[in-house]
């Protein structure tokens, strides 16, 4: 994703979550603008600290090493994210799975060093794969597992949640306007970039062409508003001529095939950051259970053309007035 005119705003940034993360402001707006972000980049790294599957010392990672043996407590924002991803889980009909780290794990993307695994090895992190063997106790904020080898992996929610509590704080500060993002794949925003000639507000986001990352294929306005991409074009492997990416088919437990990308527009991060996910698994199916018409999720969904190299853009329930196709060539109808 890309925001447009950059001219008139102040963005502070740092390095998170294997990214990097922005706040961007309209200049000029908010007086305490660098220390009111600066607060906000250290909230990422709080989150990014406590759901990280990288650093055994972790809340999560903890959580994975011991929920097994018995009810563990949980703080309540991260019972929260888990809530909320049990929530997923079931409304994506297991397309979005976060307790699908077994499966990750043994594919090699954990460590972004992907390997195909052995029908044995696949069968195994299959069977401790799932949703269905975590047990929340809601009065007690307590998490077990109910078999060993369970992993809880936040990564196709835990930007977005993150950017959620950053738009908290925003809010709780008074800010008006803002657009905060955690790399190509997840942003919010609140307000407007300057003042439109209509009097409406909104952030212009740019949506990259899956198939040459330095063109725009479209551009979505954000109105208070999430927006999340999913893809595998940065994170795959090669095997005997077979493009693997690294985002995976829970129900099944190997790469979702099909889709070059997925983006959805949301009322929150997480849900756009999940719900994306969960499309690119889904394939064009999958366009009337994200985002059916009415509803308060709109997507877009790229897959191959018939022409060599061409795309075909699919959406669901967006505005014809916030969503538009960049001109050029290699885009069928």
């Amino acid at each position: 994703m890309q925001g447009e005119n950059d001219v008139h705003t102040l963005v502070i940034g740092r390095e998170a979550m294997a990214c990097r993360f922005e706040v961007v402001f309209n200049a000029g707006e908010v007086p305490d603008a660098t220390a009111i972000a600066v607060d906000c980049l250290d909230l990422v790294d709080e989150i990014e600290s406590q759901i990280t599957v990288y650093r055994d010392s972790s809340e999560l990672a903890r959580l994975n090493a011991t929920a097994a043996a018995g009810w563990q407590p949980v703080e309540a924002g991260l019972f929260s994210l888990l809530l909320e991803a049990r929530d997923l889980h079931e409304r994506t009909g297991g397309a979005f799975d976060m307790a699908a780290g077994s499966l990750v794990r043994t594919w090699g993307f954990l460590r972004r060093q992907g390997r195909t695994p052995t029908a044995d090895e696949l069968a195994l992190a299959r069977e401790a794969a799932g949703t269905q063997w975590v047990e929340f106790d809601t009065a007690g904020s307590r998490v077990r597992f109910i078999r060993p080898g369970v992993e809880l992996n936040p990564g196709a929610i835990g930007k977005g949640w993150a950017i959620d509590r950053v738009m908290d704080k925003l809010r709780d500060c008074d800010v008006p306007s803002a657009l905060v993002h955690g790399g190509a794949s997840s942003v919010r925003a609140i307000g407007g970039q300057g003042i439109a000639p209509s009097g409406r507000r909104s952030w212009p986001v740019g949506v990259r062409h899956p198939l040459r990352p330095g063109r725009r294929l479209a551009t979505v306005q954000l109105i208070d508003r999430a927006l999340g991409t999913s893809g595998s074009g940065t994170q795959f492997f090669i095997e005997r001529g077979r493009r693997l990416g690294h985002i995976l088919d829970p129900r099944t437990g190997v790469p979702a095939e099909g889709v070059l990308s997925a983006t959805v527009v949301a009322p929150t991060a997480a849900e756009a950051d999940s719900l994306s996910t969960a499309l690119y698994v889904l394939g064009p199916p999958g366009l009337a259970r994200v985002a059916p018409a009415g509803g308060g999720v709109g997507a877009i969904l790229v897959v191959p053309g018939k022409a060599a190299g061409a795309v075909r853009v699919l959406t669901a329930n967006l505005s014809e007035d916030l969503f538009a196709i960049e001109p050029g060539e290699g885009v069928e109808a």
